[in-house]
């Protein structure tokens, strides 16, 4: 079991919260959780309508940081990093897309959506720094970089604004679908990552877990067409993998691991558990009358933006059996 560190805190972090199983609060091991279903109605809810905390969270990377952050799984860390490095090219497009459809919203969800977008400054503030330590080690990734921008300006400047808004709100389903998933496997995932590369990239899933429906209302104030969104999405998801998969396999065939046959077994195997969790919720969201707070939250997540401290402008890090200190 994975519990609380007593260790102090460390680069960017404050204390250390060991993303195990062993959860704040009353939560059980997953072998005891209870079954609950997968999803709720939104009016049971009722979380769209309120303000989203922004915060402005900083991290120290340690300069010597290796981008492949998970020593017993760097084929995951690479997929992770490939990730990172579209944020700084589909934040901005989903931002421009809410902006653009903040006249239809009533003051209550503009100023939320306000909240939304600075969310997603911060998120690709923070991308951008890691990206710079990802680049240095393996620069052939900024081809694959060139293709993520040339495609996201594509998309801003060659679409309309309902489909950026289509595209943007299927974005951020996919992204709470990936977080649901993470979140589910997240002990065997990050088992001796690095306690800041990590945190990272929970703080980030954790907002959007707790952003997911913004871009969608905003949406369903100017078009809510959900065949647009069902085709809008299939293409985001399309190129998510696409890019994530290239710039991945550059950094592994970097590190002398792409040709490796377990690589390749073990993206598979990944590929195929998130498969069966996106793709029927995928499928889900588009039906009609389906809304993203008919989702149920997943439960690691949802507790970890409560440790945020606005002094030290710090989440908990992450911390798991497996890692051996510096």
């Amino acid at each position: 079991m994975i519990g609380l560190s007593n260790q102090p805190p460390v680069a960017g972090g404050g204390p250390v919260d060991a993303v195990g199983w062993e959860r704040l609060g009353p939560w059980t091991a997953p072998d005891a959780r209870p079954l609950t279903p997968r999803c709720r109605r939104a009016d049971e809810v009722g979380v769209s309508s309120q303000p989203l905390p922004v915060r402005r969270v900083r991290f120290a990377y340690p300069p010597d940081m290796d981008p492949a952050w998970i020593p017993g799984r760097p084929e995951f860390a690479h997929m992770a990093n490939g990730l990172s490095l579209l944020m700084p090219y589909a934040e901005p497009l989903f931002i421009k897309a809410v902006r653009s459809g903040m006249d239809e919203l009533d003051d209550a969800q503009r100023a939320r959506a306000e909240d939304y977008i600075r969310q997603e400054v911060g998120h690709h503030r923070q991308h951008a720094l890691f990206n710079e330590i990802i680049r240095a080690r393996h620069p052939g990734v900024a081809r694959v970089e060139g293709w993520m921008k040339r495609c996201a300006d594509w998309v801003t400047r060659t679409r309309s604004r309902r489909y950026n808004l289509a595209f943007s709100a299927g974005g951020e389903i996919m992204s709470f679908l990936l977080a649901r998933w993470v979140d589910t496997h997240a002990g065997e995932l990050f088992a001796g990552a690095d306690p800041v590369a990590t945190t990272l990239f929970l703080w980030h899933l954790s907002e959007e877990v707790e952003h997911k429906s913004m871009a969608f209302d905003v949406y369903e104030a100017v078009d809510g067409s959900k065949l647009r969104y069902a085709l809008a999405m299939v293409q985001g998801t399309a190129l998510l993998g696409f890019f994530v998969w290239a710039a991945a396999l550059v950094m592994l065939r970097d590190d002398g691991r792409l040709w490796r046959p377990m690589t390749h077994v073990r993206l598979a195997r990944w590929a195929i558990s998130a498969a069966f969790e996106l793709f029927p919720a995928m499928l889900m969201s588009a039906l009609p009358g389906h809304h993203p707070d008919d989702f149920t939250d997943p439960l690691y997540l949802t507790t970890l933006l409560a440790q945020y401290d606005p002094e030290t402008q710090t989440m908990p890090l992450w911390e798991s059996p497996g890692r051996t200190a510096a």
